[in-house]
């Protein structure tokens, strides 16, 4: 693991890096945050520190080498605080995923309950990706390169990929009054995430070049590709 003092002296620093420091406040938010209560604000403020700062310290440090301990110290508070902000140090290092998913399940509960589900749902992840503060492609990236380098990230996002494509089952499944259980339900999520699966790694590999608007030309791309790849036989 290179460290920012050896990037100082020649070594060259992992490309979405770039210098950063932790910010508490990122530029853009998804809400306006004067709106909310002083509670909710420190709440978010913390939450949105302690990931930067684990970002940042998984870098330098290493992730296995850094302690849930470290982080605390480096951002000043109680691991009792840390634990009612995110359910564990994989929680901590992917924030950048939930943050997404989190709002998304927020706009897919907003959504008519009407229309071809596939496009629905793409749209809806548009919609999503659009409301994303400034820094979190930064973040994104960040996380999908701790992600191939950690095994215990891995698994931790497959199973978060799992219970979040079910949550949107459950979720579309209660607007629509339509068992959860339902094969044409179940396949319309499952080609929905697959094709963010695709759009995203393909961005990854790109390493964010172009940006958000690359990103979500990736994913329209893809999403038109699917009936050519439901009939594919090579």
């Amino acid at each position: 693991m290179i460290t920012r003092g050896e990037w100082r002296q020649g070594a060259k620093a992992p490309w979405w890096y770039a210098g950063r420091v932790p910010q508490t406040t990122p530029a853009g938010v998804r809400e306006d945050l004067s709106a909310l209560p002083l509670r909710e604000r420190k709440k978010l403020r913390t939450r949105r520190a302690l990931a930067e700062t684990a970002l940042h310290l998984f870098v330098e440090r290493g992730y296995d080498a850094t302690t849930l301990d470290d982080l605390c110290d480096e951002v000043e508070v109680s691991k009792r605080t840390f634990f009612r902000t995110y359910p564990s140090k994989e929680d901590v290092a992917l924030a950048a995923d939930s943050d997404l998913w989190s709002a998304y399940l927020d706009d897919v509960a907003a959504l008519a309950p009407e229309g071809p589900l596939v496009d629905v749902l793409h749209a809806a992840l548009h919609t999503t990706l659009d409301s994303m503060d400034a820094d979190w492609d930064r973040r994104f990236l960040a996380a999908r390169d701790l992600c191939d380098t950690v095994p215990a990230l891995q698994a931790h996002s497959l199973r978060y990929c799992h219970d979040t494509t079910q949550a949107i089952i459950d979720q579309v499944s209660a607007r629509r009054g339509v068992s959860p259980d339902d094969v044409h339900l179940r396949l319309a999520i499952e080609i929905v995430v697959a094709s963010w699966r695709t759009a995203s790694l393909a961005w990854t590999a790109q390493k964010g070049r172009g940006g958000r608007a690359a990103l979500t030309g990736l994913l329209t791309a893809t999403f038109a590709e699917l009936p050519t790849a439901l009939s594919f036989a090579p």
